[in-house]
């Protein structure tokens, strides 16, 4: 039985997934400093290029050779500039069922990129990799990412009460931890039908769990 993916490169209309390479250090390093980032993932704050270059050489890499998942950068087709980055954890390759996150550049809010790039990696699992079942979680005052799963055809499944540790930015400027609900999200192959071409969207970041 297969136990990882393969190294991919995945293209839609506007966007190339594709392994992460050493060019992204820098564009890296700068989304994953921005605030609703560093609000609503595990990421270090704050992130420096020594992060950056951990993620791209060796954390990112493993995903996927160790039969994990895979993280892929997200970038325009066009100019190469990094949009975002998807990741799948947590999966199971017996019973088919992965988890997807995901995180967008500050830049690219509002242009559908989180939206279509999800959806592309879904498309992909279900008609390429044979799986059955993926699953996204966000926080409950995490309205942008739950209006991604909503576009892409995710259905909510329930509620995992305090289980999540976000992060919020006080009045001199430091971050302190608060905790709070995740929303459960699913999507099957047979949820994809009908599922209209991303529009804008505004998700920046789901519950990517760093390293």
């Amino acid at each position: 039985m297969t136990t990882t993916f393969p190294d991919v490169s995945i293209s839609t209309e506007r966007l190339v997934l594709r392994p992460f390479e050493d060019a992204d250090v820098p564009a890296h390093t700068e989304m994953m400093n921005d605030e609703m980032v560093t609000a609503w993932t595990t990421a270090p704050h704050p992130f420096t290029t020594a992060d950056a270059a951990l993620w791209v050489r060796a954390i990112a890499p493993a995903q996927r050779t160790e039969g994990r998942g895979v993280a892929l950068a997200v970038t325009e087709f066009l100019t190469q500039r990094l949009v975002g980055a998807v990741t799948l954890t947590h999966t199971d390759w017996r019973v088919r069922a992965t988890e997807i996150s995901y995180v967008t550049a500050p830049w690219a809010r509002g242009e559908g990129y989180a939206t279509e790039s999800v959806l592309a990696v879904a498309k992909w699992l279900f008609r390429d990799q044979g799986f059955e079942r993926l699953e996204l979680r966000t926080a409950a005052d995490n309205t942008a990412a739950q209006q991604v799963a909503q576009k892409i055809g995710c259905i909510s499944e329930g509620v995992l009460r305090n289980a999540w540790i976000a992060r919020s930015q006080v009045d001199d400027g430091t971050w302190a931890e608060f905790r709070t609900d995740l929303i459960v999200w699913s999507l099957l192959p047979e949820d994809l039908d009908g599922v209209a071409e991303p529009a804008g969207d505004s998700g920046y970041a789901s519950f990517p769990d760093w390293g």
